[in-house]
């Protein structure tokens, strides 16, 4: 059974850091293409990053670009994303995901996504 677990939310002031990690059980991740994606209060989900197991790319939404980072450790089975320099709107529950098959690029869609965390949770306060 794959599951994903995310930690390292929390409350912080704008213009603060914070790591997300997204650790893995029943898969190798190093396979597989990663999502990060987030939901703030009555808004949609919507994409943050992602980073693609097959070529080593990397996708970052215009909202999150130079100031989000992606990265993984294979050998910890861990997907971490690194915020800097916080804003109010990216207050949010985090989620990340991860794909059935391993090898496949980062999908166009959140709906191909095929295993998803429980979430944890950002704050950040102005």
């Amino acid at each position: 059974e794959v599951q994903l677990v995310e930690s390292g939310g929390g409350l912080v002031q704008a213009g603060g850091s914070l790591r997300l990690s997204c650790a893995a059980s029943g898969l190798s991740f190093g396979d597989y293409a990663i999502g990060w994606f987030r939901q703030a209060p009555g808004k949609e989900r919507e994409g943050v990053s992602c980073h693609s197991s097959s070529d080593g790319s990397t996708y970052y939404a215009d909202s999150v670009k130079g100031r989000f980072t992606i990265s993984r450790d294979n050998a910890k089975n861990t997907v971490y994303l690194q915020m800097n320099s916080l804003k109010p709107e990216d207050t949010a529950v985090y989620y990340c995901a991860t794909l059935k098959f391993p090898g496949d690029p980062c999908p166009g869609e959140e709906l191909e996504y095929d295993y998803w965390g429980q979430g944890t949770q950002v704050t950040v306060s102005s």
